[in-house]
C-alpha cells in the first residue's frame, strides 16, 4: 500500500494538561476530514496559510472551541494538504478529536512520518530530515545552531554537487568497459585524480569536526582530575549547585566516576568527578582510578585540581604526567586559595605559568563565585575553537559514511597509481557514490529509513 495516499494525524505537542495542544493532519483528505468535524468556515474554500475560529463537533455534540490553520499543497512542510487544530490541552479533549478524525478517515501517524513524507516528496533530503530531529532534541543553543545549519542544506548541497561530478566521471569509466578490447580512455585520469583530491579536501575537515560536533550535541566532557582530597567532589557539587558527590576528608572516598551536565551560556558541559589518582593496594580503589584514567582519555577538557599549598614542582609534575593529547585542553585549578596570602598565591601562579605556558586559576572549590573566571574561560574556549567556523557534523551515521567514502576514493587513487583496469576503478567509484548518497538520501533502504525515523516523535 502507498502510504502517501493516506491522511495521517497526530498530536504535534507533548501530551499533558497544558493550556493548548496542536493536532496535525497531512494528506490528500486532510482538509476534507477536518471540514467534517469543524463547525465554522468551510475550510475547503479557505485560502492557504489562514487560521479560522470554530468548534470541533461530533454531530450535534460540541467537543471543543478551537482555531484551525489551513495549509494547501504544495507549500507545506510535507508538500501535502495539511491542517493544524489548536485546541485546549486536556488529554481527554485531544483524544476525542483524534478519535473523531480517525473515524472520518484519518490514520494515526507513525514515528516521524510527517518528516518522512517531507523527504519522500522531495522537500528536504535525508540529512535535513535528521537535522529536524537534532533540532527538536537540542539541549543547548550551540547544538541548535549546528542542527539549524544542517537543516538549511548547505552541508548536503555541497556533497550533492561533488557526487554529481563523480557520477559524470563514473559514466565515462563505465563507457570504457564497453570498449575494453579497444583499450581507450574516455575518463581523463588526471582530471579524475584532481576531482578525488577535491572531494577528500571537503571530507577531511568534516571528519575532523565530528568529535567537536558530537561533544556539542552530547555535552562537552570535562574530567575533574587530581590527587585524593584535592577538592574534586566539592568542586563538582559547587558547579552543579547540589550535593551530587560524597565529600569526605578520608582519602579514596570516590571509588567511581560521577557525572552530570550543566548549561553555561547556552552550551552543555558534562562534568565528570573521578577517583583520586594515587598509588594504592585497594583493589576497588584501583579499579576506580583506572576508570578515572579512561575518562581522562575521553575528555575534551581536563580540570586538574591541586591544593594551593602543595609545592609548585609537584603540581607541575603531576599535570605533565596526565599526558594530554593535542586535541585536549587542560586547566590547572589551585584550590583553597582563600587559605593563602595573595602574595604567595600570585608567586605560585607565576611559577606554574612559566612552565606550563598557561595561567592557572585560583579557586575555592566550595565557593561558586570563585569559579566565574573558569566559566568565562570555558565559554571563550568554545567560541574560539577552530571548529566554530565552517560546517560541523554531529551525526555518527554521516561520519561513518564519510569515512567509507574517503576509503573508497583512496582505493581509486591507489588503483590509478598501479594502473589497474577500468572495471576495478569503476567498482570503487560506485562504492564512493553509494556512501555519499546515503548521507543525503539519494541512496536509501527501507531499513535505513525505519532506523532514522523511528527515533522521531509521533507528531513530527
Amino acid at each position: 500500500m502507498n502510504h502517501l495516499v493516506e491522511t495521517i494525524i497526530a498530536p504535534a505537542t507533548p501530551q499533558g494538561h497544558s493550556a493548548i495542544a496542536v493536532i496535525r493532519l497531512s494528506g490528500p483528505d486532510a482538509i476534507d476530514i477536518t471540514d467534517k468535524i469543524f463547525k465554522g468556515k468551510k475550510l475547503a474554500n479557505a485560502d492557504s496559510h489562514t487560521i479560522h475560529y470554530g468548534w470541533i463537533v461530533d454531530g450535534d455534540k460540541e467537543i471543543d472551541e478551537v482555531m484551525v490553520s489551513v495549509f494547501k499543497a504544495p507549500k507545506t512542510f510535507t508538500t501535502e494538504d495539511c491542517t493544524e487544530i489548536s485546541c485546549h490541552g486536556s488529554p481527554r479533549i485531544v483524544q476525542a478529536i483524534l478519535s473523531l478524525a480517525i473515524v472520518n478517515g484519518a490514520r494515526t501517524a507513525d514515528h516521524g512520518e510527517f518528516t518522512l513524507r517531507a523527504f519522500l516528496n522531495g522537500r528536504i533530503d535525508l540529512s535535513q530530515a535528521e537535522a529536524v530531529s537534532d533540532l527538536i532534541q537540542a539541549t543547548s543553543s550551540k547544538a541548535s545552531e549546528i542542527a539549524l545549519n544542517q537543516l538549511k542544506g548547505k552541508f548536503s548541497s555541497s556533497l550533492k554537487q561533488l557526487r554529481q561530478e563523480l557520477i559524470d566521471f563514473a559514466a565515462l569509466i563505465e563507457l570504457e568497459l564497453d570498449f575494453s578490447e579497444e583499450d581507450v580512455e574516455f575518463a581523463n585520469r588526471s582530471r579524475l585524480r584532481d576531482l578525488i583530491h577535491k572531494i577528500i579536501a571537503v571530507i577531511d575537515p568534516l571528519l575532523d569536526s565530528f568529535r567537536w560536533g558530537n561533544s556539542i550535541k552530547q555535552g562537552i566532557p570535562i574530567a575533574i582530575i587530581g590527587a585524593p582530597n584535592a577538592g574534586k567532589s566539592t568542586l563538582l557539587n559547587t558547579i552543579l549547585n547540589e550535593e551530587k558527590a560524597l565529600v569526605s576528608d578520608i582519602a579514596g572516598t570516590t571509588r567511581d566516576f560521577i557525572e552530570d551536565t550543566l548549561i553555561i551560556d547556552g552550551i552543555v558541559f558534562r562534568f565528570i568527578d573521578t577517583a583520586g589518582i594515587r598509588e594504592t593496594s585497594d583493589a576497588l580503589e584501583s579499579l576506580g582510578i583506572e576508570r578515572s584514567l579512561q575518562k581522562l582519555r575521553e575528555a575534551e577538557i581536563v580540570f586538574y585540581i591541586s591544593d594551593v599549598h602543595r609545592p609548585v614542582s609537584d603540581t607541575i609534575d603531576d599535570f605533565k604526567e596526565l599526558n594530554l593529547t593535542s586535541s585536549q585542553t587542560g586547566f590547572v585549578l589551585l584550590n583553597k586559595a582563600d587559605t593563602i596570602s595573595p602574595e604567595i598565591a600570585a608567586h605560585k601562579v607565576s611559577e606554574i605559568t612559566k612552565i606550563t605556558r598557561q595561567k592557572p586559576f585560583l579557586i575555592t572549590a566550595k565557593d561558586r563565585s570563585s569559579l566565574q573566571n573558569v566559566f568565562s574561560q570555558l565559554n571563550d574556549y568554545v567560541n574560539n575553537s577552530n571548529q566554530s567556523e565552517g560546517t560541523i557534523i554531529s551525526n555518527s551515521r554521516h561520519y561513518e559514511a564519510l569515512q567509507n567514502t574517503k576509503m573508497s576514493l583512496q582505493r581509486v587513487l591507489s588503483g590509478m597509481d598501479t594502473n589497474v583496469s577500468s572495471d576495478f576503478l569503476a567498482m570503487d567509484i560506485r562504492e564512493a557514490l553509494f556512501h555519499l548518497g546515503t548521507i543525503t538520501g539519494q541512496v536509501t533502504t527501507d531499513d535505513l529509513l525505519e532506523s532514522i525515523f523511528s527515533k522521531f516523535c509521533i507528531g513530527k
